[in-house]
């Protein structure tokens, strides 16, 4: 046992004292959480940039339809043709030009906007709602329906449900079905690549051991067993560690970002676009000032759910059956390095390793849609493709004979997996010049001494 330390040891001291190891794991909580948190606080700004868009109407039917906003001022042109206005668009200090000409269609219009460079987007939404709210409304009123701007804004109807999940002791809590989703598809892809790199490594490793001919000495004083079990548990070691930091600092990231998000999303009184729309049709201001409340009770409900999450759960279970998932493939990675001389010759015995990690995230899709159904189900117990399925179930909630059961046969599988791999492993680690077979492989499992 002492000398399984002493390996362990070594390969974790190794790998920890490398820059790259220290860069990746410190920075990447950074990454990922302002891919996350980023745009969410990007979008809640406030845009300030005063763009002013001049507007020729050739129909002579939208004059002083659009409105101006704070921060997006509308000027119509009546005296200048549009190509002289386009002509000299970057002179006359215009943002853009939107040209309004007829159609064959009796009432319809044909909208084109002309810039120098993308048109924003609030500037493009601000447009076309406007003037299609002034086209519906003119189509309407073809109808000669009496008070039909206060029929539509009475029916005006939008509902938010509330989802509360309610536990086997009665405590409810609110949910979200895209939060646990979300967690299901980063846990189980994050679980897929990290077992199948931390497993490359390993197998890189011992190729790397047995071509520099290292292995020959570490072997006349430790056991094959003990080396392989010194490798593998050293890597794990390592990539626990990477993972608890990771944990720690996405935490205090998340928390942070979350904190920001949330005080931002508070209702006010009017926007930019409702204000204009005050002035141009107070009926349809009011819906959109009801559709703006219920958006920010979604925001506020969204992030109240992702706080109501059972972290510690979904922590532990990430972590248990990362180690388990990798110390079940590294064991066989182990394996094939031990059998071959060069990462060309892994390629056909790595093949049936990778095989249930590919079909794992095949079936994570269909254990997201579905996460009891009987796919997802058994997935989640087949040893060999537990580690990805699991997570993705475990942000719905798993029954706990289900997860106990899976835990057991992960387990176990790990432990019968790891005896075959090491007697591959003893007899592999000494073999050179010549390329073998898991047939031949498997023979090597009933040698003894």
């Amino acid at each position: 046992m002492n000398k399984i330390f002493l390996i362990m040891q070594r390969e974790f001291m190794t790998r920890v004292r490398k820059k790259s190891f220290i860069i990746t794991t410190l920075l990447s909580p950074i990454f990922f959480a302002a891919i996350a948190i980023l745009p969410s606080y990007l979008a809640s700004l406030e845009v300030t940039e005063v763009r002013t868009v001049a507007v020729v109407d050739n129909t002579k039917q939208y004059i002083d339809v659009i409105p101006s906003t704070e921060y997006i001022k509308v000027t119509y042109v009546t005296d200048t043709p549009a190509e002289k206005v386009k002509e000299n668009l970057n002179e006359t200090g215009y943002y853009a030009l939107l040209v309004i000409d007829s159609t064959s269609t009796p009432n319809q219009a044909a909208f084109t906007i002309y810039s120098q460079k993308q048109p924003a987007i609030d500037v493009m939404q601000h447009l076309e709602n406007t003037l299609e709210k002034e086209i519906e409304a003119r189509k309407l009123k073809t109808y000669n329906i009496d008070n039909l701007d206060k029929i539509l804004a009475d029916v005006k109807t939008r509902i938010s449900i509330k989802s509360i999940k309610v536990s086997q002791t009665g405590e409810e809590k609110e949910s979200n079905t895209l939060i646990a989703m979300a967690i299901a598809y980063i846990m189980s892809f994050l679980m897929y690549m990290m077992v199948l790199i931390t497993g490359n490594q390993v197998m890189q490793g011992v190729i790397e051991e047995k071509t520099n001919r290292v292995v020959e000495v570490i072997i006349s004083s430790v056991k094959p067993f003990q080396m392989m079990a010194g490798k593998i548990f050293g890597m794990a070691s390592v990539s626990l560690l990477q993972i608890l930091i990771w944990v720690v600092m996405t935490a205090a990231l998340a928390g942070v970002g979350i904190n920001i998000i949330s005080s931002k999303m508070t209702t006010k009184p009017a926007t930019e676009q409702m204000q204009a729309m005050a002035q141009a049709d107070p009926q349809m201001a009011q819906v959109q000032e009801q559709d703006t409340a219920v958006a920010n009770s979604e925001g506020m409900s969204f992030l109240t759910a992702l706080k109501n999450q059972n972290f510690p759960l979904l922590i532990g279970g990430f972590i248990f059956y990362f180690l388990f998932g990798y110390l079940l493939y590294a064991a066989m990675f182990a394996a094939v390095g031990s059998a071959v001389e060069s990462i060309t010759d892994t390629q056909q015995l790595t093949l049936p390793i990778t095989l249930p990690l590919i079909l794992a995230i095949i079936v994570m899709i269909s254990g997201i849609k579905s996460p009891d159904g009987p796919l997802a189900f058994w997935f989640s117990l087949i040893p060999f493709t537990s580690p990805v399925i699991m997570l993705t179930r475990l942000p719905f909630g798993v029954p706990t004979w289900q997860l106990a059961l899976s835990a057991t046969l992960l387990v176990g599988t790990f432990i019968l997996i790891t005896w075959l791999a090491a007697k591959i492993y003893r007899v592999g680690i000494l073999m050179y010049g010549k390329k073998y077979t898991w047939k031949e492989m498997i023979k090597w499992i009933s040698y003894r001494g």
